[in-house]
């Protein structure tokens, strides 16, 4: 049965910035999943927004965020400045993971990470800065590989997703893969190019993301994952 979410809409002082956010919080989310957006993406992102819903149907709270202000967005339509500075993204993920813990009705909750192209970089760089806080990562159409030093440091089972006509980044994200110890797994869909604009191609990823965000969101604590070799959940 799908849960009815309260939506919010916040803002998150993140120091010199402060970023705006929508929350959506359902009866009783079992934990709360962080969206970090792509390239010249924003938390408008019709891609992310239609995986955030059916993230919330499924029991789960979602947060999703502007990594940019409106100012550095402009700017950034024109320079492109912002959109791979990897290193201030994932600050800004780690920021709102700590926003979320700092409120009383979230910082129950475990954490997930969910990225998309570059945003999955900044959410690996979260991960790896919170790992006491983090239960699971996913990313859709990602650049781990753009988290350089991070990716072996993250711990949480992280799922990668990627357009199985999406040739360029699936090597993209199996470089990543060589580097992750964490219990990570690449998940293909196929006939999808980039977007996941394909018939019934979203859809797939939002599945995809409900079941592992209900295999590792919810039902484990770290300890749990204790044993597991890296690459042990790999499976195409």
């Amino acid at each position: 049965m799908a849960h009815q979410a309260v939506h919010e809409a916040v803002r998150i002082d993140l120091g010199p910035v402060a970023c705006d956010g929508d929350l959506g919080v359902p009866a009783r989310p079992a934990g709360l999943v962080i969206f970090a957006h792509g390239s010249g993406s924003s938390r408008f992102s019709r891609r992310n927004r239609s995986v955030g819903s059916a993230l919330e149907d499924a029991g789960f709270a979602t947060l999703l965020l502007d990594l940019l202000t409106p100012e550095e967005a402009l700017a950034d339509e024109v320079t492109r400045e912002y959109r791979f500075d990897i290193d201030l993204l994932g600050r800004r993920v780690v920021g709102a993971s700590d926003w979320a813990r700092a409120r009383t009705d979230l910082h129950h909750l475990p954490l997930a990470f969910f990225g998309a192209s570059t945003g999955a970089a900044a959410a690996l760089i979260a991960a790896a800065e919170r790992p006491e806080l983090t239960r699971a990562v996913i990313s859709r159409g990602g650049r781990p590989d753009l988290a350089d030093d991070a990716l072996p440091r993250v711990q949480a089972p992280t799922l990668l997703i990627v357009g199985g006509n999406d040739e360029p980044v699936i090597e993209m994200n199996r470089d990543a893969m060589r580097r992750m110890r964490a219990p990570v797994q690449l998940q293909i869909v196929p006939g999808a190019t980039h977007l996941f604009e394909e018939r019934g191609a979203l859809e797939q990823v939002a599945a995809l993301a409900a079941d592992w965000c209900s295999r590792y969101l919810s039902a484990y604590p770290p300890e749990a994952l204790d044993g597991i070799a890296p690459g042990e959940l790999f499976d195409e």
